[in-house]
């Protein structure tokens, strides 16, 4: 390994000792790979990230056994774990979002209007109920999906005069229900 080999070893055997040339050193040497992996990562504050992995590998270094290569193992894997306990945190706190006053409306639904709306949608699936299930099959596809007589006929592997037939009844079959729901 040559001299580097050698000044390598002193630098992790000081590290273990705790001197702080060694420790500096171990700092300059990783410091900016592990930020490099940390932005790649997507963490949004690598540096003090990286700050606490050091923290982190300092307290535990007096235990390290290994070489060089070994170090620079340790000093990524407690990078990774440190990533990993950052995503764990974000997925149990959630993600804090800034306020973006540009992005938002200014206004809100009223709680009348709301309630009207989900009205409207539990009304809607009523009637849809209401239905034979071929004749709800067609109307879905026709109204809701916005397909031809040819393409409902396509998908649901009937002539098209069986969906005309289908789509004619299944209508019929609201008109008085909906007559019902307007008449005073």
């Amino acid at each position: 390994m040559g001299r580097r080999g050698s000044d390598d070893d002193n630098l992790v055997v000081a590290a273990r000792r705790g001197e702080s040339w060694a420790l500096t050193a171990v700092w300059q040497r990783y410091s900016p790979a592990v930020v490099g992996y940390l932005r790649g990562k997507g963490v949004a504050e690598p540096e003090d990230v990286a700050s606490e992995v050091f923290l982190q590998v300092f307290a535990k270094i007096r235990k390290f056994r290994g070489d060089e290569p070994g170090l620079r193992t340790f000093v990524f894997s407690v990078a990774h774990a440190r990533y990993v306990d950052g995503v764990r945190r974000a997925a149990r706190r959630g993600v804090d979002a800034e306020f973006d006053p540009a992005a938002h409306g200014g206004s809100a639904d009223s709680a009348e209007s709301a309630v009207l709306d989900d009205l409207a949608t539990k009304r809607v699936e009523a009637l849809i109920e209401a239905l034979a299930p071929d004749q709800r099959d067609v109307l879905l596809l026709r109204i809701v999906a916005d397909l031809s007589l040819e393409q409902t006929a396509d998908v649901l592997g009937k002539s098209v005069g069986a969906v005309k037939s289908l789509q004619h009844r299944g209508l019929a079959a609201l008109r008085p229900i909906i007559g019902q729901a307007v008449s005073p």
